[in-house]
């Protein structure tokens, strides 16, 4: 990162790219999770419902490489072995094992709640101290409000 980029962020970049590197681990695992949630859903509505996961499993994604550049600019290291996922998460992975629609939305929304809370810590840590990264932590969140949204709608409507 140039000097000027470096006088605008004052907190700890350690702490900050290891946050920033658990909020990577978990994008990776909410993409694997839409992912395979797509790919395993049954019942009715099952296609709306893949349609949404893969909709969601793109935008993780997108996440995923908004955080890795960031992580980049600030000189950090983002997270080069995939076994770190499972170690620094804060929201985990839930295996599917019922495949029903409504398993599957149930298991997506309590994710995009951890995500949540994860992501206003992380805009609460930021304010005032990395512009940068609070406007991205914010487009992110903005993000995982409307899966939630969109998840909850969906399962709405099937009851």
């Amino acid at each position: 990162m140039g000097t000027a980029g470096k006088k605008m962020v004052s907190l700890n970049l350690k702490t900050l790219i290891s946050l920033l590197n658990k909020a990577l681990a978990d994008e990776w695992l909410a993409f694997y999770q839409y992912w395979i949630g797509a790919k395993m859903v049954q019942g009715p509505m099952s296609e709306m419902v893949k349609k949404e996961l893969d909709e969601h499993a793109e935008e993780e994604f997108k996440h995923a490489n908004m955080i890795v550049e960031r992580i980049l600019q600030l000189d950090g290291t983002p997270i080069l072995n995939p076994e770190e996922f499972f170690k620094q998460t804060n929201c985990g992975y839930d295996i599917p094992k019922d495949y029903s629609c409504q398993a599957i939305l149930k298991q997506n929304i309590a994710g995009e709640q951890c995500a949540i809370a994860t992501y206003l810590k992380l805009l609460k840590f930021t304010q005032n101290k990395d512009t940068l990264t609070h406007f991205m932590v914010h487009e992110i969140l903005k993000d995982e409000v409307k899966h939630e949204d969109d998840l909850e709608k969906i399962l709405e409507n099937m009851n």
